[in-house]
């Protein structure tokens, strides 16, 4: 592999895309669990409870909620085979692998615009755990308020003490590369289940050991229980449509396809199905014992009367935060920094990169300001379906999986994914309007009714899209600027 590496480092004389950390991956050591402890991570935490919940408050009843749950990550759980498969087999990142279809400068494209979105979500999940952490300290020693009372840069002290703590508490795990990832996610992603079963389980008491599940805050009727079971699905895959676009950032180290599929079976639909039959059951609870529905857990944890038990739930909780956020904010933005000047930037310094961006634009003033969240960061996310409706087309339609890999790395106009000066214009004239449609569909007044769907919309219409503009079914013979693509090198 070593004579692999130092052949394509000539392939690259101008150091503008290739570096160790974006060479294809070597050492193959992620198993079926380690995928699985990456979903539990993903899954497992707050945002994840308020969102089932919140489809509750909607209207569903406890049993219509779990069925969009189950038809959502259906969807998710082929779609993360599909996207892990790109990784798998190339060994590469997803700013490599977005030089297929966009070119090997064009890649930048796609890449940024992850980048920039998970970076203001890193430094909002960061801020929101950085909250509890407050309220926890201030539980136990309520000395500490003058130090809530003052403020700098819209952030009390205590704030900022806190949210620094979590800030460096996770840059050092990011920084010591892809293996430290694994190793956390292993114990990280199923913590949290421990306090979420007891805090289940003394729901159910103080209930009296009866949760009817068929009890619903305001309840649906016709085609209404149809629609909010589609639209809840669906609003699932938008909320991890980040990871499909980047899931080879992690496949690439998998041992197997199997490892993926298998640890992608137990993590998605059968892990994610649990997760929310036990915030279903504690949503009821908070119902039933507290007259209403609570959807944050933190607030349910908080009327816990044990202060022992309240400070070790807000550390899984604090656990659980920490592992969503390098698995779904962290990874990716390393890489994406990285293909921008792989001479200058690898894995560990684009980590750092996006950790003080993140600290720059001061998180807790994004989050309280829903134009920026809503509109700024709602409309970037929109993008992420015809991203990666342009990829799986180009990966799995035209190009049937066949990839020159000696290519993703070569600089000069001879090479297969230079294009028309190293970006492909066919995709980005598929990308700008689809992504314009996807926006409009995902935040315009007039289009509420279906703006979960923006994902998929946005998805469908750039795959059919790019498949035309790039010769449909005959495109294959003709990829790229040189013809024949080469089998995987």
């Amino acid at each position: 592999m070593e004579r692999q590496d130092r052949k394509l480092a000539e392939l690259d004389p101008t150091g503008r895309l290739y570096n160790d950390d974006l060479a294809p991956a070597t050492e193959r050591k992620w198993t079926s669990y380690s995928f699985f402890a990456v979903w539990m991570s993903a899954i497992h935490n707050i945002g994840t409870y308020t969102f089932v919940a919140g489809l509750f408050v909607l209207g569903m009843t406890g049993w219509q909620v779990l069925a969009s749950i189950l038809i959502g990550t259906g969807i998710l759980f082929f779609g993360m085979n599909w996207a892990g498969r790109m990784g798998q087999q190339t060994g590469v990142p997803f700013p490599v692998m977005a030089r297929l279809s966009f070119g090997i400068w064009g890649a930048n494209v796609p890449a940024l615009i992850r980048a920039i979105i998970a970076i203001c979500w890193y430094g909002i999940q960061t801020y929101l755990a950085s909250t509890a952490v407050v309220v926890l300290l201030l539980r136990i020693n309520p000395a500490l308020q003058h130090l809530e009372d003052q403020s700098l840069l819209g952030l009390s002290y205590l704030g900022w003490i806190c949210f620094v703590s979590l800030w460096v508490m996770q840059l050092l795990v990011i920084t010591r590369g892809m293996e430290a990832v694994r190793r956390f996610q292993d114990w990280a992603g199923p913590i949290v289940w421990i306090v979420m079963l007891a805090m289940a389980v003394w729901l159910f008491a103080m209930a009296d050991w009866h949760l009817p599940m068929n009890l619903s805050v305001k309840p649906l009727s016709g085609s209404g229980v149809v629609q909010g079971i589609l639209t809840g699905a669906f609003l699932l895959v938008s909320t991890y449509a980040t990871m499909l676009l980047n899931y080879c950032d992690f496949t690439r180290f998998a041992k197997s396809e199997r490892a993926v599929i298998v640890g992608n079976f137990w993590g998605i639909p059968i892990n994610f199905a649990a997760f929310a039959a036990i915030s279903i059951t504690m949503t009821v609870g908070t119902v039933v014992v507290f007259g209403k529905a609570i959807t944050d857990p933190a607030l349910i944890l908080a009327r816990v009367p044990n202060t022992f038990v309240l400070v070790v739930g807000a550390l899984m909780f604090i656990v659980a935060t920490i592992g969503v956020n390098v698995v779904l904010n962290f990874v990716s933005p390393a890489y994406d920094l990285a293909n921008v000047w792989p001479k200058r930037i690898t894995f560990r310094r684009g980590g750092i990169i996006s950790a003080v961006l993140a600290l720059v634009v001061m998180p807790w003033n994004l989050y309280s300001n829903p134009v920026v969240v809503n509109y700024f960061l709602g409309g970037l996310g929109a993008f992420l379906g015809p991203l990666f409706g342009i990829m799986a087309a180009d990966y799995f339609l035209i190009r049937r999986g066949v990839v020159k890999l000696d290519d993703l790395y070569r600089s000069d106009e001879n090479g297969e994914y230079f294009y028309r000066n190293g970006v492909n214009p066919k995709a980005l004239a598929v990308f700008v309007p689809t992504a314009g449609a996807a926006v409009a569909v995902a935040l315009l007044p007039a289009l509420s009714a279906i703006a979960a769907f923006a994902w998929p919309i946005g998805f469908v219409a750039a795959g059919v899209a790019y498949f035309a503009a790039m010769g449909g079914a005959g495109a294959r013979a003709n990829a790229g600027r040189n013809g024949e693509v080469g089998a995987l090198e």
